[in-house]
């Protein structure tokens, strides 16, 4: 489902919120998609980038963020 609200998630190593999202990433987040019964979303739409969560999983469960611009200049 598409939340237009932020919902907060963690990992192992740390909590994401809102704020510290936004500082990360360096962009102010839209929108989130997260599929039902997952606690991290697949995707999180900002005003520039569509941000692809990759779950990153070896003795902690963790995430890195894969920043797609959203309008590409040619």
């Amino acid at each position: 489902m598409i939340l237009k609200h932020w919902k907060d998630f963690s990992t192992d190593a740390e909590l994401y919120s809102q704020e510290n999202f936004e500082r990360q990433v360096g962009d102010t987040f839209e929108a989130m998609h997260v599929e039902e019964n997952q606690d991290i979303p697949n995707y999180i739409w900002t005003k520039q980038y569509v941000i692809i969560i990759k779950p990153n999983t070896r003795m902690i469960k963790d995430v890195a963020f894969v920043k797609v611009p959203r309008n590409p200049v040619k």
